[in-house]
């Protein structure tokens, strides 16, 4: 049985659009869930965390850094036969500071620790879906700013460049989904379905 590595944040742990993070679908409405039924003689080992970025450190909720616990958590799924990396809208929140070029770079160190033990040729690097145009309000997540909605859309083009460049698989995520209108950031159940269809597209 193959076994693919799913690497996310929020979106890729199955939070609930407008609930707070003890809130979850059940794997058979995720996207991993629902892609690993889609898929012949395949685990989708779900590593999906709220608030992980690519190399940045949340002072108030430790170990988020992407780079830091790949290297980790390859070793315990080992051996690994794929891997599927979703990240960056969190790197987008106005206390980073980060443009879409940095994110960029954050998201090419992942992809380093990634092919330590995975080819390129089956990695697939998702851009994520984009950020609404009212995320930052109060009642929705004030993290984020208008500048963080401008920063994510330029996501796609930074990392359709980077696969390019490195020879891995790329798929805009905002191709396919958007985020729920209830908090303008994660994916309801429609939108987890339709990205298991678009990634199964991009790797079957």
């Amino acid at each position: 049985m193959r076994e693919i590595l799913a690497f996310g944040d929020s979106n890729t742990w199955g939070l609930v659009p407008g609930k707070d993070l003890k809130n979850r679908y059940p794997r058979n409405k995720r996207w991993t869930g629902i892609l690993e039924d889609k898929l012949k003689e395949t685990r989708i080992a779900e590593e999906g965390l709220c608030g992980r970025t690519t190399v940045f450190e949340d002072e108030l909720r430790p170990g988020r850094r992407g780079v830091e616990l790949l290297p980790v958590l390859l070793e315990s799924h080992h051996p690994v036969d794929g891997a599927i990396l979703m990240l960056g809208t969190n790197d987008c929140k106005t206390y980073y500071h980060a443009s879409a070029y940095t994110i960029g770079k954050g998201i090419e160190l992942c992809l380093n620790e990634l092919e330590k033990f995975i080819a390129p040729e089956n990695i697939l690097l998702v851009s994520p879906i984009l950020l609404g145009d009212e995320v930052w309000t109060p009642e929705k997540d004030p993290e984020f700013d208008k500048n963080s909605v401008n920063v994510c859309k330029g996501l796609k083009e930074v990392y359709k460049k980077i696969a390019e460049k490195r020879g891995v698989k790329f798929l805009a995520a905002s191709d396919f989904v958007e985020a729920s209108s209830v908090d303008d950031e994660h994916l309801n159940e429609e939108g987890h379905r339709k990205l298991a269809d678009a990634i199964y597209e991009a790797i079957a």
